[in-house]
């Protein structure tokens, strides 16, 4: 994954896929990559947090800092304006190149603003969290928050390239360490039992971060694999939504509640109860349905959530863009590696597997 790019003929057209460097020198990188591609300027895209631990750790000193608050509440329109009115006053063209170097929030926003700013330009990742190097970074999605709704406007389409160092997550505290370890646990998940043991076996206690470069590069893989072959989504890409439906219901309720929680922590949440509906409706044995409860309560604790507040999160799975007329869509699993898209459950499943969360969190 790390050589040429992968040319993928989509009716009719060639779409390129974005080329993933897993890094040991993002410096020495983007500068190989700068000395190769010539562009009229250069625009960094930061939040506060980053451009102060961060950026001094790629060194351009003729880029051009857009810097944006932290925090998923400011991927919204107005803060996409305020990029797209700094590129209008700062002589951004079409062979400009805009780089994103901060975690979800800041790919998802840099891309959509790159892709749709005088009909694209060029734009490079480089994620500075382990959410955002196994998740939003990678397989081009882009886009802002909209109404209360997670990622509801956007396009896809993929970064020339995308720079994943595991040195920026040495600054990560354990909270956000998790939030990313989340999705590696849905691709474990959704790959092979091999894969899902070398999760489950990593010491979140005292990070190797040797072991957590390889282990990012496996998982990073696996989702690459899987964009590969369908990256608009129409098909086995919708593997990757496994925890989602109910996780993106749990992460909006969250924020709406006053009590916002991490991405990967509503995604975890959303693993418990979409294990329940894969273990009643396709058949995943209840032992790994256990073994994985266990380890999402051991490492990621509980978001309290009472029966008062099933509707409000069913009205949410609703809004679902996987979704198709009124059914709720679901990726749920057969077993390990056994992934089932396209299926669909009831108002009183989802409510139970609302229970069952309750119950294996203990409230």
């Amino acid at each position: 994954m790390n050589g040429n790019y992968s040319v993928i003929q989509l009716f009719g057209y060639s779409l390129i896929m974005q080329k993933v460097i897993i890094s040991k020198n993002v410096r020495e990188n983007l500068k190989n990559i700068l000395a190769d591609t010539h562009y009229s300027n250069i625009f960094i895209l930061t939040d506060d947090v980053t451009r102060r631990f961060c950026l001094p750790l790629i060194e351009l000193s003729d880029a051009k800092i857009i810097e944006i608050k932290s925090g998923d509440g400011n991927k919204n329109i107005e803060t996409l304006v305020s990029v797209w009115q700094f590129l209008a006053e700062n002589g951004a063209t079409r062979k400009s190149l805009f780089i994103n170097l901060g975690g979800g929030v800041i790919t998802d926003l840099g891309g959509f603003a790159a892709s749709t700013f005088k009909r694209g330009m060029a734009y490079i990742n480089i994620p500075t969290t382990l959410l955002g190097a196994v998740d939003a970074a990678v397989g081009g999605k882009t886009g802002i928050n909209f109404l209360g709704l997670k990622n509801e406007i956007g396009v896809i389409n993929p970064a020339d390239y995308v720079l994943i160092d595991t040195q920026f997550f040495k600054t990560l505290d354990k909270e956000n360490l998790l939030s990313g370890f989340a999705e590696m646990l849905k691709h474990a998940l959704i790959y092979n039992v091999a894969e899902l043991q070398k999760v489950l076996d990593f010491s979140l206690d005292e990070i190797d971060y040797e072991n957590l470069h390889d282990l990012l590069a496996s998982s990073v893989k696996i989702k690459e694999d899987i964009v590969q072959k369908d990256p608009t989504e129409q098909n086995i890409r919708k593997a990757l939504n496994f925890g989602h439906t109910v996780g993106h219901a749990f992460e909006s309720f969250s924020h709406t509640a006053g009590t916002p929680i991490l991405h990967g922590y509503a995604v975890a949440c959303g693993m418990i109860c979409e294990l329940y509906l894969s273990h009643r409706k396709t058949n995943f044995p209840k032992a790994t349905v256990q073994q994985i409860c266990s380890f999402i309560v051991n490492n990621y604790g509980s978001f309290n959530i009472t029966c008062k507040d099933y509707p409000q999160l069913y009205e949410l799975m609703t809004h679902d863009k996987k979704n198709a007329g009124k059914e709720i869509n679901f990726t749920l699993l057969g077993d390990v590696g056994d992934i089932r898209i396209n299926q669909t459950a009831t108002e009183k499943e989802i409510f139970e597997a609302l229970d069952f969360y309750r119950d294996c969190v203990g409230i």
